[in-house]
């Protein structure tokens, strides 16, 4: 069901193929709760439309040509944080799945997915949910079922803080939520690494899925 929302999302579509852009842009301009207000074929062309019309979602290719889609999300990331960026790619290998979640993308989304779903996951992302196609949270649960569960270990509070890291959450947001202070939510990620036997955020969302810590209704979109 496509997030009813009164206010209109300024998006860019980033892709290297003219077919696919303006595919793209003619399935989004279904919903009128989404305005397309700039496209790029690039990443070079993608950083100065975004540093000029700075949109609040930026749809991105991984395949681009020069520099990788996955760069442009980190530039993005490094740049502009308020922009939300969703991966939208054929490409559902660990690798790149794994270096966008390190990034800090948004969403990751495979292109078979339906005008409805990828509708969806634009709205979702700009409200900080954080989005991941079946087939991709898939994966990352059979990678996590390949290794020993320590999740046990972890306090009651520590499971709270993973599931927030899980949505996207930021530190300052978690302690914001959870009504704690940074370093106190610092030292809970730290435990929490520590715990579970993984040295980044990225393999700790990897674990948090995997134990259904987060709801697939947030985190999955189904592609069939």
């Amino acid at each position: 069901m496509t997030v009813a929302n009164e206010r209109v999302i300024p998006v860019v579509i980033v892709d290297d193929h003219a077919l696919v852009r303006e595919g793209t842009r003619q399935l989004l301009q279904q919903d009128p709760g989404l305005d397309i207000i700039g496209v790029a074929s690039s990443g070079e062309e993608a950083l100065e439309v975004l540093a000029k019309l700075q949109p609040e979602v930026v749809l991105v290719d991984v395949n681009l040509p020069l520099m990788s889609g996955l760069e442009l999300a980190r530039r993005v990331s490094e740049n502009w944080p308020e922009i939300h960026v969703l991966i939208v790619s054929a490409y559902d290998d660990f690798a790149y799945i794994v270096e966008a979640l390190d990034i800090g993308v948004d969403g990751y989304l495979l292109k078979t997915a339906s005008t409805k779903e990828l509708i969806d996951a634009v709205h979702a992302v700009a409200e900080g949910v954080l989005v991941l196609d079946r087939q991709v949270s898939k994966r990352l649960v059979q990678r996590q079922r390949r290794e020993p569960e320590t999740v046990s270990s972890l306090t009651p509070r520590e499971t709270d803080v993973l599931g927030l890291l899980a949505q996207g959450q930021s530190n300052k947001q978690i302690a914001a939520q959870l009504e704690l202070g940074t370093r106190t939510v610092e030292g809970y990620v730290s435990n929490i690494l520590s715990k579970l036997g993984v040295t980044s955020r990225t393999e700790a969302v990897t674990h948090a899925i995997g134990l259904r810590l987060v709801t697939s209704q947030s985190h999955e979109y189904d592609a069939r």
